[in-house]
């Protein structure tokens, strides 16, 4: 059946934005009609790339259970609960001896030693979580496959529970608080609240009575690099660490052999890992706790995700995003300033995101100032009678000024290629916020127009700065949840905010793929909704 495109008529008033009249008002309709036309193509390239994003990019969770078979639904979660199931120090040491747990909130003040192997009032405290507790990994129960942002199994949206495990204390432990020496590591880039993560572990590992707490310097080049000494950690020195941004331990990209990182612990007595980083991060401490397993080591590793771009797998946000998102706004704001206080000002504002526009998308939505959003998962023209500086030269004749927020990673396939990368192993990209800007002015002086650019990148500003109040409760949620991970007897694992609650992951499973801003979801239509902005392809 053939698409029909829409035939309108188009009644304009005699006044656009409060602007001047005539062939305003005309480009105005015009643009309008081409929306309309272009609707069909729009739907079959946002489905094309909600397609791409399922496969690669959602939190959309994959299967092999042949969906013919009549039992398929009973099999996926069989399967599902399987995959994320979380390894256990009895996997490997089926004789390990569990102990009564040594964190208990009752009977705390004063702390007493003779309680150092459990609380009388212990077995009256209900703080404990249950092995068996499981948090909801999906809520929305879709009724068709075309619903916005839907996420369906099968094609008949078939309603499949998908649970992971809640985070918490439990009430047995598998490592005595007097043999323990912890180990904090914080690799990758800067983020806000990256000193918050590290205070909690340390207060709650002394709430358990760790004493032997140390920082591993600059990533994982402090296991091998002979210079760097560990750093003792105590909540005497951590006490006031949050009050600033970065990381009391430093940070650093790429890593030696996994095996270096796995002598280094062993020869330094270290039995607890907790890792704060990203995706590559994450994947290194998957690889040490395999290493250490396959070594019949008793350690338990223990990750704490952290990016900026909020880019992780089946997690609702991770820590450092809202405080992103909150310092964005001051850069945009002065933008528009920039932009609308000069005759035909735009301004231009790249922010972090390299595979993921979340911060570009929740930056634009929050400030009300963007006019055009740009994001790596939906592609765009510069170029064009449709393309992003001819809507440019629209803003400028109707509102006056205009105001571009871009993430780091959109665009990419119009800006040079370059084979170099970081020590990571990342690809380093053009810069896309000097392209535009470069082409803006081109663009409007070729076509005899004025337009007054300014360009602004916070991206440093921005991830060097104090985590803000919600961050802040975030990290301190999520540092504690890791050290109960770890004394729980778990390794080789994640902890995350799921559908408002706090839950633990196999590393395995949140490494897979990086989390993408879904094109036909819900929240990219409220941006749209309120940039204002048509398709740019």
């Amino acid at each position: 059946m053939e698409a029909i495109s829409p035939t309108i008529k188009l009644v304009v008033p005699t006044r656009i934005y409060g602007g001047g009249y005539g062939d305003q008002a005309s480009l105005f309709a015009s643009q309008v009609n081409y929306n309309c036309k272009k609707n069909m193509k729009r739907m079959k390239i946002v489905m094309q790339a909600t397609e791409e994003n399922k496969k690669g990019g959602s939190n959309n969770i994959s299967s092999n259970v042949d969906m013919s078979d009549p039992d398929w639904k009973h099999k996926f979660e069989e399967e599902f609960e399987e995959r994320f199931r979380i390894p256990h120090l009895t996997d490997v040491f089926p004789q390990a001896v569990a102990y009564p747990s040594t964190f208990c909130l009752r009977m705390r003040s004063p702390v007493s030693e003779k309680f150092a192997h459990g609380y009388p009032s212990d077995e009256e405290w209900h703080g404990y979580i249950n092995d068996n507790d499981r948090v909801l990994l999906k809520v929305i129960r879709y009724s068709s496959p075309t619903s916005a942002g839907a996420e369906c199994i099968d094609p008949n949206c078939t309603w499949v529970e998908q649970w992971v495990h809640r985070a918490g204390p439990r009430d047995k432990i598998y490592f005595k608080p007097e043999d323990v020496k912890a180990a904090i590591v914080t690799c990758g880039g800067l983020c806000p609240g990256l000193n918050d993560v590290i205070r909690q572990i340390v207060i709650t590992l002394e709430i358990y009575g760790v004493k032997k707490i140390v920082g591993i310097p600059f990533g994982y080049r402090g296991f091998r690099d002979s210079d760097l000494d560990e750093m003792p950690l105590s909540r005497k020195v951590i006490q006031n660490i949050h009050l600033s941004g970065g990381s009391v331990l430093g940070v650093s990209r790429g890593s030696p052999p996994v095996s270096e990182i796995v002598d280094s612990m062993e020869e330094r007595g270290i039995n607890m890992l907790f890792v704060l980083g990203g995706d590559g991060t994450h994947a290194g401490a998957n690889a040490i706790h395999n290493e250490c397993w396959k070594r019949k080591l008793k350690v338990a590793v223990v990750g704490v995700p952290k990016t900026i771009d909020n880019d992780i797998l089946l997690m609702d946000k991770t820590f450092g995003f809202d405080t992103a998102v909150e310092e964005a706004q001051r850069a945009i704001n002065s933008a528009y300033i920039e932009a609308h206080s000069a005759y035909r000002g735009i301004g231009i504002v790249k922010l972090m995101g390299r595979s993921s526009g979340f911060i570009a998308m929740h930056a634009s939505l929050a400030s009300g100032q963007i006019d055009i959003c740009l994001i790596p998962e939906v592609p765009f023209n510069l170029h064009g009678h449709h393309g992003v500086l001819s809507h440019l030269k629209y803003l400028l004749e109707t509102k006056g000024s205009a105001v571009v927020c871009v993430a780091e990673g959109a665009g990419q396939n119009l800006v040079q290629k370059t084979n170099a990368k970081d020590a990571s192993g990342n690809v380093v990209f053009g810069d896309i916020g000097v392209l535009i800007q470069q082409e803006t002015k081109k663009h409007f002086k070729e076509i005899g127009s004025v337009a007054d650019v300014k360009y602004i990148d916070p991206t440093y500003m921005i991830r060097a700065c104090r985590a803000n109040a919600s961050d802040g409760i975030l990290c301190a949620v999520l540092g504690q949840n890791a050290v109960h991970g770890a004394f729980a007897g778990y390794s080789g694992i994640t902890v995350g905010i799921c559908n408002t609650h706090y839950a633990y992951f196999p590393i395995s499973e949140v490494i897979t793929h990086t989390r993408q801003v879904d094109p036909n979801s819900r929240m990219w239509h409220r941006c749209l909704t309120s940039t204002g902005q048509p398709d740019f392809y």
